[in-house]
């Protein structure tokens, strides 16, 4: 499969070694689960070893950190593609694009995701084919050499590069906040699809699309990806409700005493569908503006490099 090349290393000093032969740009990974903050894309050398630092000597993903990969920095432009799997069977979902930098431009650290949208055009026509063999149908054939039946949903996080799609990532799950830019596009109902991934019955006819993009825009608390403040209430829900074609995912929220407060990094995925990707872009940030909690964060260039390519 696709991929870029990489070292394992469950101690700094190895690491370290690894970096003094393979240079900067590159990327250093947590190995472990850390709330979609364990990656850093790292443009010097003097960066690399301060995240090798970070994770294996500071601990700041504690257990996470314990074992690291240091990656092959990708050139190219990031695309998701999720897809239903029925143990034999693959259906692709449609293309969406993910927005991993805290601020706009993709500047400053990287987060579990500030926005996505749906289609994402930097994934050609032709390349659609190519992702199904490469990356797919390669995955399930080695799962079932292996005496494994996958079923499911399954994501794949791509690099698009001058060389063809490489694979970044993998999710035995739905992505966020891509699900959120991408079921919203569904004309059909998700649920026969799901079931049918259970009873090996899985159809490309099962899943239908309507046009109409969607995006989604994360707001965040002030601080995330670092430290951040809990509690803070949030307001305007009921106004945003009122909107067409306009839903409000909840992330890090919860309910106290009749008001909802935000309860984690990533508050709300505020999303919008619309006839072209410009009024589904200006819908979801005018559904924004209705809501507000304390210290309240998101980039406003949510879908900017799709809109630029047209």
């Amino acid at each position: 499969m696709p991929t870029a090349k990489a070292g394992s290393f469950t101690n700094a000093a190895d690491a370290f070694n690894y970096l003094d032969r393979t240079g900067a740009p590159t990327v250093v990974k947590a190995e472990g689960l850390a709330a979609g903050k364990g990656v850093y894309v790292c443009a010097t050398l003097a960066e690399a070893k301060a995240a090798v630092n970070d994770v294996m000597v500071k601990k700041i993903f504690g257990d996470a950190g314990n074992r690291l990969i240091i990656e092959e920095y990708l050139e190219g432009e990031e695309a998701s593609i999720m897809a239903l799997v029925d143990g034999k069977t693959v259906v692709m979902l449609a293309s969406s694009q993910d927005h991993k930098r805290v601020f706009n431009d993709d500047q400053g650290p990287n987060t579990g995701g500030m926005g996505a949208y749906s289609p994402a055009p930097v994934v050609a026509e032709d390349l659609w084919p190519v992702i199904r063999e490469q990356v797919f149908d390669r995955t399930l054939a080695e799962l079932r050499k292996r005496g494994i039946v996958y079923k499911g949903a399954l994501y794949a996080g791509l690099m698009l590069t001058a060389a063809g799609p490489k694979v970044l990532e993998f999710n035995c799950r739905f992505g966020d906040p891509e699900t959120e830019a991408v079921i919203p596009r569904m004309a059909c109902d998700l649920a026969p699809a799901l079931m049918a991934c259970v009873d090996g019955t899985l159809r490309e006819d099962m899943i239908k699309w309507r046009p109409d993009p969607c995006v989604c825009v994360v707001m965040v608390s002030g601080g995330y990806p670092g430290d951040y403040s809990k509690g803070k209430v949030v307001e305007g829900l009921e106004d945003a409700a009122t909107m067409s074609d306009v839903v409000v995912f909840h992330a890090g929220t919860k309910s106290d005493n009749g008001a909802v407060i935000t309860s984690g990094g990533r508050v709300l995925g505020v999303t919008a569908v619309g006839d072209d990707l410009q009024k589904a872009v200006k819908q979801a940030y005018l559904a924004i503006t209705k809501l507000k909690f304390d210290q309240a964060q998101y980039r406003t260039d949510i879908a900017a490099k799709a809109l630029k390519r047209k």
